[in-house]
């Protein structure tokens, strides 16, 4: 599903030079529940926007289901994300004037896609995760827990390959979390390839595969469980940088 070869990131400015990553080598096969571990500043948000093709990379290569997408145009880029990937942010960025049904269609809106294709989409992912009962609630109706999982529901409605989660329980209480989290795992049982980022040692370990980044490199890999296709010896071993 995702496949980086020696993938760096600079970020330079007039007076200084930032390596964000360096020289990362990640394998994740289709199925898999992946977590991002690491302290403020390793490199963990950095690694998942150039996941979901939201920065570009400065060297290396990356293969995403297959293709490789590490020089394509920003317009190409775009139509990957919306058609492939699945984004599930710590603020659940949902419009405070729409009500959820609107909030769920906003991507689909996107796409060359039908009225009715678009609702059974919406009415299936609210379903999904509990909520087709409020559909015309407004965001600030709900509460943070629920909030989230509209967020989460937004991104299934695109009936995405590839979850990116940010930090996705971070706004949260410990039960609602757990609440998030068991439904991130229904998602991925299902066969949804997930990444997280997290700093909670509890949930990474809920993941098939935790890895830990320091310093924009690599530095442990833990396995947790088995995903839906055993990772190679490659992807066993993360090369560390």
């Amino acid at each position: 599903m995702l496949k980086m070869n020696k993938i760096s990131c600079v970020y330079q400015t007039d007076l200084i030079e930032t390596h964000a990553l360096r020289d990362i080598d990640l394998n994740v096969k289709a199925g898999e529940f992946v977590a991002l571990t690491g302290p403020s500043g390793s490199g963990k948000t950095t690694l998942l926007n150039l996941s979901g093709l939201l920065e570009s990379a400065t060297s290396g290569t990356y293969l995403l289901d297959g293709e490789d997408v590490s020089s394509l145009s920003d317009r190409q880029r775009s139509s990957i994300r919306n058609e492939k990937i699945g984004f599930i942010f710590q603020s659940f960025n949902l419009i405070p004037d729409l009500n959820l049904f609107d909030n769920v269609d906003v991507p689909l809106r996107y796409r060359a896609m039908g009225i009715e294709e678009r609702r059974r989409r919406i009415e299936n992912a609210l379903e999904l995760v509990g909520l087709s009962s409020r559909m015309k609630h407004l965001p600030s109706q709900l509460s943070g827990g629920q909030q989230q999982r509209v967020a989460i529901a937004r991104a299934l409605a695109g009936e995405p390959k590839f979850l990116l989660a940010d930090e996705p329980t971070g706004n949260l209480d410990s039960l609602m979390a757990r609440q998030v989290m068991e439904l991130l795992e229904k998602i991925n049982s299902e066969g949804t390839t997930i990444v997280m980022v997290t700093h909670d040692p509890e949930l990474a370990r809920r993941a098939h595969r935790s890895i830990e980044l320091l310093d924009g490199q690599i530095s442990s890999t833990q396995l947790f469980g088995v995903s839906a296709e055993e990772p190679d010896e490659k992807t066993e071993a993360e090369s560390v940088a």
